[in-house]
């Protein structure tokens, strides 16, 4: 079914003639009419029968107007769904339990009449989401391209806050009693981070913080999911580790496992949004604003070399 054809036949319907249909729907008179002939055709029914006024509505067409009207109403919202600058504003995350979503999910929470679509692109390469963000399939991505050289001059990368890092440990690991630690603690620790994907921004911070604090960082074996992740945490006595401090996880009460923080220093993942260059979304700048009322990290936090530059007035970033 022609869903202009229909969008004709509910104008003329409302408006009692063809050619104010027409003018309301950017067409002539001559195009609404051959709309609803077809669709006449289509149904084998009449719509219309013309008076001295206009044109009324056949009992046919009386029954059909509740219909029409709700499928112009569908097609409506289908197409603001996916029309940059009036769908709801898009933002891929590096996954719904990430902090990145939690953090979304606290500004949905206080601003519930804001239009959110919270995606994953599950993708390891950053610049496959800066390429989505170019195309304009989302219009903003929390990813890290640790060389901003390598940027297209269509998007920017903006600091959008740290996440600290703590390490999670099963109730039988020696460190398991600590209320919090000290990088050169970790060190000896087998810390193991499945899934560490090559050319992804985490490869890439991890080969650095085991550097520069000589720490065991082994992403051997296939990541199977967090859970587990979670499950042989909690049957070992060897094994931890490292996740944000605002990530979410839920495991059973009984696997008792511990999230220690990581002080002198505090040890943070720098989390960046990347966006257009210009006319960005217009929904981003309230989030972007959101950012800075975070709680700061300490001044004695570590940051990997490349990690972009906190700025006071990144949401002024969002204006451009």
């Amino acid at each position: 079914m022609d869903t202009e054809a229909v969008r004709s036949f509910v104008r003329a319907a409302e408006l009692g003639q063809l050619q104010h249909a027409a003018d309301e729907l950017g067409v002539t008179q001559q195009a609404v009419s051959k709309r609803i002939a077809a669709l006449e055709r289509e149904l084998e029914v009449r719509l219309f029968t013309r008076t001295a006024r206009g044109v009324e509505l056949t009992l046919d067409g009386q029954a059909l107007l509740p219909h029409a009207r709700s499928i112009v109403a569908g097609v409506e919202r289908a197409i603001t769904a996916v029309r940059p600058g009036s769908r709801a504003l898009r933002i891929d995350v590096l996954g719904l339990r990430s902090a990145q979503a939690v953090v979304l999910h606290d500004y949905w929470r206080s601003h519930p009449g804001t239009s959110l679509d919270v995606v994953t692109l599950r993708v390891n390469d950053p610049r496959v989401a800066v390429a989505a963000v170019e195309a304009g399939d989302v219009d903003a991505s929390f990813r890290t391209v640790t060389d901003p050289a390598a940027l297209p001059r269509g998007v920017r990368m903006i600091h959008a806050f740290d996440s600290p890092l703590e390490l999670v440990v099963g109730p039988r690991h020696p460190l398991a009693s600590a209320r919090t630690l000290t990088p050169l603690q970790l060190r000896k620790h087998r810390i193991w981070v499945p899934g560490i994907a090559p050319r992804s921004e985490w490869a890439d911070f991890y080969d650095q913080l085991a550097t520069d604090f000589d720490l065991r960082i082994d992403a051997a074996g296939p990541h199977f999911g967090d859970e587990v992740l979670l499950d042989t945490l909690a049957d070992s006595a060897n094994v931890a580790t490292l996740v944000g401090a605002r990530d979410r996880y839920i495991w059973p009460a009984n696997h008792d496992l511990r999230r220690i923080p990581i002080v002198n220093p505090t040890l943070a993942y720098p989390l960046s949004l990347i966006l257009p260059a210009t006319n960005p979304h217009p929904g981003l700048r309230a989030i972007i604003n959101h950012f800075a009322n975070l709680a700061p990290v300490p001044e004695t936090t570590w940051r990997p070399s490349w990690a972009p530059t906190p700025r006071r007035n990144d949401g002024d970033a969002a204006r451009a």
